[in-house]
C-alpha cells in the first residue's frame, strides 16, 4: 500500500513552503480533477497541501492605476462566482463559461484556481493501460492513430493532441486576467494567456508554474467591451461535456465599425486558444459574416486536422461568427 500524508497549512505562505520542501507533494483544492486521478492511479502524490480552507475565498473590487477591475481568490467556487451579481452584470461571458462547465455538482466544489490548473487531458490520458506521453513522457500518444474527435488542431505536437478542457479558463483568457501567484520568491503576476505552454517535447507540463507555485487569486480588467460579451459552447450534450469547439467573444462598435474585439477559443488547442490576428483582422472594419470568416481563417492558416477532427474549424467559423453578430444586433437594440 503506497503512503499518502495529508497536511492542512494555516497560511498560503506555509502552503508554498511544504510543496517547496516535498518534491512529491500536491495541493489539493477542491478535488475535482486530483481525486479523480487519485481513484485512477494516475496521480500518486506522497503528500496532499490541502489549500481549501486558506483564506482565498473572496470576490472584491480594485483599482490598481489603469484602470479597475475584479479580484476572484482562487478559493472561490465556481457556482458562486457565477451567481456573483458583479460578474453577472459586468461580466457576463464570465458567469456563462462557468454555467456550461461540468455539472451544478460539480460547480459548487469546484474552485476558480482548479478549474484554471486541471489537467489538460484527452480520453486516453485517463486510461492507464495505454500509452500516454502525458502520463508517462515517452511512451507515445495514443490520440494521435486512435480516437481523434477532440484532437487539437492548433498548437499541437507529435507528442499530444489533447485539448484544454476549461470553459473559464477560455472566457478569462479574452478579457486579458492576470494570475497572482505566489512563489518560493513571494508574490508575482502572469498574464493568464502566458500560464498555459503548449505541448511540444514536453506535454508533461501543462503550466509555466513551478510545483510549490499557489495561485492566490485572478485579476480580472472590467474593460468597456465586457459588458457586451457572451461564451457559446458546441458539445455533444447539453451537461458534463467538454467542448468540441468554443468561443469567448466581447466587441465594442462605433458607429458600426468595430473599435474592440476580444476572441478567445476552446477545444481547439492544448491551451485556451487567443485569436489575436482574427481581431486584429475586425479592428476598424464593419461587422459582417464574410469578415468574421475570413478573419477565423487568417487565424486558422496553420491548424492542422484529420479525419475526424476536420469538422473543427468550419464549425468554428461558423460560431465565432454567429456570436460575434449576435453581439453586434445586441449592441444595435441597446443604442435605440
Amino acid at each position: 500500500m503506497r503512503t499518502l500524508e495529508y497536511l492542512r497549512p494555516a497560511t498560503p505562505a506555509d502552503a508554498v513552503r511544504a510543496v517547496a520542501e516535498h518534491p512529491g507533494a500536491r495541493y489539493l483544492g477542491g478535488g475535482t480533477n486530483l481525486v479523480d486521478h487519485l481513484k485512477l492511479g494516475i496521480a500518486a502524490p506522497e503528500l496532499l497541501v490541502d489549500v481549501s480552507r486558506l483564506p482565498l475565498d473572496e470576490v472584491e473590487t480594485y483599482d490598481d492605476g489603469s484602470g479597475a477591475g475584479l479580484r476572484v481568490g482562487a478559493n472561490v467556487r465556481n457556482s458562486d462566482l457565477a451567481a456573483h451579481p458583479l460578474v453577472r452584470s459586468e461580466l457576463p461571458l464570465v458567469a456563462r463559461a462557468l454555467l456550461a462547465g461540468a455539472s451544478g455538482q460539480i460547480r459548487n466544489q469546484a474552485t476558480t484556481g482548479g478549474n484554471l490548473l486541471q489537467r489538460t487531458r484527452c480520453v486516453y490520458f485517463q486510461d492507464p493501460t495505454t500509452p500516454c506521453n502525458k502520463r508517462e513522457p515517452g511512451s507515445g500518444c495514443s490520440a494521435i492513430e486512435g480516437y481523434g474527435r477532440y484532437n487539437a488542431i492548433l498548437g499541437a505536437s507529435p507528442d499530444c493532441v489533447a485539448t484544454h478542457p476549461s470553459d473559464l479558463a477560455v472566457a478569462l483568457v479574452a478579457l486579458d486576467t492576470t494570475v497572482v501567484v505566489l512563489g518560493a520568491d513571494g508574490e508575482r503576476r502572469v498574464p493568464l494567456e502566458e500560464l498555459h505552454r503548449l505541448p511540444a517535447d514536453d506535454p508533461s507540463r501543462d503550466t509555466r508554474l513551478a510545483p510549490e507555485d499557489l495561485v492566490t487569486a485572478v485579476e480580472i480588467p472590467l474593460a468597456g467591451a465586457t459588458k457586451l460579451s457572451t461564451y457559446r459552447k458546441v458539445r455533444d450534450r447539453a451537461s458534463y461535456a467538454f467542448a468540441l469547439v468554443s468561443v469567448a467573444a466581447a466587441l465594442h462598435l462605433t458607429e458600426g465599425i468595430v473599435t474592440d474585439v476580444r476572441i478567445a477559443w476552446g477545444g481547439v488547442a492544448h491551451v485556451p486558444w487567443r485569436a489575436r490576428r482574427a481581431e486584429a483582422a475586425l479592428i476598424g472594419h464593419a461587422l459582417t459574416e464574410q469578415a468574421i470568416r475570413e478573419a477565423v481563417g487568417d487565424e486558422l492558416r496553420h491548424a492542422e486536422t484529420s479525419e475526424q477532427n476536420a469538422y473543427k474549424p468550419p464549425m468554428l467559423r461558423r460560431t465565432t461568427a454567429h456570436t460575434l453578430l449576435q453581439l453586434a444586433a445586441q449592441s444595435r437594440e441597446e443604442s435605440r
